[in-house]
């Protein structure tokens, strides 16, 4: 774990560079903080779940922590998490942690650099693949953690930027229900209303879940039920147990 721990105490210190004067980081940004802690455990727990190598294993924690690295900036340029409105934040990730010269494993920053991919690129080697899933279900596993904290907790509704200042009275869009029920990556342009986000985690547990390990956390952590109830607060089209029925089967 010394890897880790070298590259953990760096990356804490940049973060810290986002400090006020009392030593606290702005609330969206500590949550950016809380989350990649949360993903650094999944991706643990994937590791371990699916038998991977002690180096494969710390590999993959190491990708988990530096995959959101360009949070910070991102919010602070554009105070929003939403990269259409401002930047690829996987990209500026991956840029920062080039430049920071964190780290040079070419399959590491590939991993952080395709986390938020609809699709990971043909023709990866068998490692560059494994860190590139793992981070890809470690980070999904912890958004669905990260959106019941915040309904539970904040005052949503007012200040919608978790969720993108989407509209909460808009039924899902057909579009995005066709692709999830299809098996096809949403195009999130396709995005309109906050059923649409909420969906497209449902679409997550339909066919975005690689290792069978995030999938039985999934199960676990009780997730769909989560969202099949959310979703019908927030809208009464029949869509919403169409797709839930289609995840609860998988």
């Amino acid at each position: 774990m010394e890897r880790f721990d070298r590259i953990l105490s760096l990356y804490d210190g940049y973060v810290d560079t986002y400090r006020d004067a009392a030593g606290a980081l702005p609330h969206l940004m500590q949550l950016k903080r809380t989350h990649t802690a949360f993903v650094v455990k999944n991706a643990t727990s994937i590791a371990d779940g699916e038998g991977f190598s002690s180096a494969l294993r710390e590999d993959a924690m190491i990708a988990a922590l530096l995959h959101d690295t360009g949070r910070y900036e991102q919010l602070k340029l554009y105070d929003t998490f939403r990269d259409v409105e401002s930047v690829d934040h996987a990209v500026l990730s991956h840029k920062i942690v080039k430049e920071k010269g964190w780290t040079d494993d070419g399959a590491i920053l590939d991993a952080v650099l395709f986390h938020n991919r609809r699709e990971l690129p043909e023709g990866l080697d068998e490692r560059t693949a494994l860190l590139s899933h793992t981070v890809r279900d470690a980070d999904k596993l912890d958004i669905f953690r990260v959106l019941e904290k915040e309904i539970a907790t904040s005052d949503w509704r007012k200040d919608s930027r978790t969720f993108w200042n989407l509209a909460t009275n808009l039924p899902p869009n057909p579009d995005v229900v066709n692709a999830i029920l299809a098996h096809r990556p949403v195009d999130y342009k396709d995005i309109k209303s906050l059923a649409d986000f909420i969906l497209i985690q449902v679409g997550w547990m339909v066919s975005g879940l690689y290792f069978a390990t995030s999938r039985r956390l999934c199960a676990e952590r009780g997730h769909l039920a989560f969202r099949r109830d959310f979703l019908h607060s927030l809208t009464d089209s029949p869509d919403v147990d169409r797709v839930c029925d289609a995840a609860q089967g998988m």
